[in-house]
């Protein structure tokens, strides 16, 4: 009605969600979030960690490996991972080595990041995330797949690094079938 006070709010209305078409990638496809490490006992804050891993040696030494195993999903399109850990070298003489690692099932690892090095410091644990997305490789383009973090210490003088997971590293797997 013209020159009316009350306002037509039929232009407003948002169509219902089955009214919206949307791309045929979208209506086929699949998204799986996990957050695999650092579980265990509840916490009053919430923040959890992996039990505090000690390397024996100076080779890289897994301080949590976690299988991945999501229903089915189709292609795997993309990967996304946000990975938080906590570092500590056993002394003031060495630096710690670490990195995250990903493969296909039982396969071969594959380096998610390049190795960090963490300053010789044996005052306190330091917390480092490493996140992105990751496309399909050679050796790590399906599921199930496994993942870890590794550490060890820089050198041979006998020192061992530590390290852990937390709980707020999270897996996010998109899919298209």
């Amino acid at each position: 009605m013209p020159g009316s006070k009350e306002k037509d709010f039929r232009r407003f209305t948002m169509p219902l969600p089955e009214q919206i078409s949307m791309p045929q990638s979208i209506q086929t496809g699949g998204e799986y979030i996990e957050h695999p490490f650092g579980k265990g006992d509840l916490t009053s804050d919430g923040v959890q960690f992996s039990a505090l891993y000690t390397t024996a040696g100076d080779d890289y030494e897994a301080v949590e490996t976690v299988t991945i195993e999501p229903l089915s999903l189709g292609k795997i399109v993309e990967f996304e991972f946000g990975l938080t850990c906590s570092i500590q070298s056993s002394s003031t003489a060495e630096d710690v080595l670490f990195k995250s690692q990903v493969r296909n099932k039982d396969g071969t690892w594959v380096d998610l990041h390049s190795a960090v090095t963490y300053a010789a410091d044996a005052s306190a644990l330091k917390e480092y995330t490493y996140s992105g997305r990751f496309l399909p490789t050679g050796n790590f383009n399906s599921v199930p797949f496994d993942i870890r973090l590794v550490i060890k210490s820089s050198g041979a003088g006998g020192e061992t690094a530590k390290g852990k997971t937390k709980n707020s590293s999270y897996i996010r797997l998109i899919s298209r079938t």
